[in-house]
């Protein structure tokens, strides 16, 4: 039974939506790993999950661009995403769970409407608010739960739904005056248009009765090269943008790795651990054009859970210790095409915030 209680918050804390901080735009997908718990009957789970952050610090590569914020020329993009989840347990090794997210996205920026020459009266702020990307997820713990209490590994398999609007708009204020109706930038937007499937891999390990590790593994295929969305925001596409085809917006693969310890005593669990978000510059499956902003965000991942009768709570607070913007392939073709080194930037958080609860029915 303490091992059991030890396996629930672990299940608490891997309910964490696969979104990464800032301009890398892995948006969220409503949840990206399985429940730990190998439950040994029937029934059903409700679980809500909510995440912030606040993007502003712009990276190219692994160097801060420190004169962005001095000069007061930052983007900042604010994300709040709710997550739903209903998980059915049909046997003692296989789940199906239903994540559905509602995400409140805001992006204050000035190059995107009267220009960086124009200061601070020309900051102005889109937004995007609704229904995300749906994912349906099936799930099997490879060995017998029951004779399988030390350690075990659940497997799972999804697919993502194009549920999220792609293609909101809000109006970008111009340095006369006049507003211009266009697409927000891709990482407000609600979705990525295209239906994508999903592979998890979630183990644990109990040491002993106090200390127990775990690890996770998710990753999203989007086989869709691009979602026919423009990147101009109501305006005409550069020559750079036609030719290097950036004009409208990819749909990204998404990956993110955690791994950590835990250590239970009685009904609370402080855990402490690495959690990584990516996006690739190349998709394993499909093209790869279109604009996307490449990176990953590396962070070290504390948290706690307390389990009550039928109801688990949990928080946990990653702090970035590595951003990265990697090249796109435009950035790639770009270089090869010039001579000179072409690398984008993109907007990371200092943290996130993630609070969530489980009831089990």
């Amino acid at each position: 039974m303490r091992k059991l209680t030890l396996l629930l918050s672990l299940y608490l804390l891997f309910q964490l939506p696969a979104q990464s901080q800032g301009c890398v735009a892995i948006r969220s997908s409503g949840g990206s790993c399985s429940k730990m718990h190998p439950e040994t009957s029937k029934g059903w789970t409700v679980a809500t999950s909510y995440r912030y952050f606040e993007s502003f610090r712009h990276y190219v590569g692994t160097e801060e661009q420190h004169e962005r914020l001095e000069q007061h020329t930052e983007v900042i993009n604010w994300a709040h995403s709710l997550n739903l989840e209903l998980t059915r347990q049909f046997n003692n090794r296989w789940s199906m769970a239903l994540y559905i997210p509602i995400i409140a996205n805001s992006r204050s920026s000035l190059y995107e409407h009267g220009g960086n020459s124009m200061g601070q009266a020309g900051r102005h702020t889109t937004s995007s608010f609704g229904l995300g990307d749906i994912r349906i997820a099936a799930y099997r713990w490879l060995m017998d739960p029951v004779r399988s209490m030390k350690w075990n590994v659940q497997a799972g398999l999804g697919i993502k739904l194009a549920t999220g609007d792609y293609r909101v708009e809000d109006f970008f204020v111009k340095s006369n005056g006049t507003k211009v109706q266009g697409p927000v930038d891709q990482s407000i937007q609600l979705g990525d248009g295209g239906t994508g499937f999903t592979t998890e891999f979630n183990a644990f390990y109990n040491i002993n009765k106090q200390f127990s590790l775990y690890g996770n593994f998710y990753y999203l295929f989007s086989p869709r090269e691009q979602n026919g969305v423009s990147t101009s925001r109501g305006g005409t596409p550069s020559a750079t943008a036609i030719a290097y085809n950036t004009t409208t917006m990819s749909v990204p693969d998404q990956m993110m790795i955690r791994a950590g310890v835990n250590y239970t005593l009685k009904h609370l669990t402080v855990s402490g651990g690495i959690r990584k978000e990516y996006l690739p510059s190349k998709d394993l499956i499909g093209g790869s054009n279109g604009f996307r902003r490449p990176g990953y965000i590396t962070s070290i991942e504390p948290g706690l859970s307390y389990e009550f009768k039928k109801i688990s709570a949990f928080a946990t607070v990653p702090f970035a210790v590595k951003r990265n913007r990697t090249q796109s392939q435009a950035d790639i073709e770009r270089t090869k095409a010039t001579g000179v080194y072409a690398h984008g930037d993109a907007a990371f958080a200092d943290y996130n915030i993630n609070l969530g609860i489980t009831f089990k029915l």
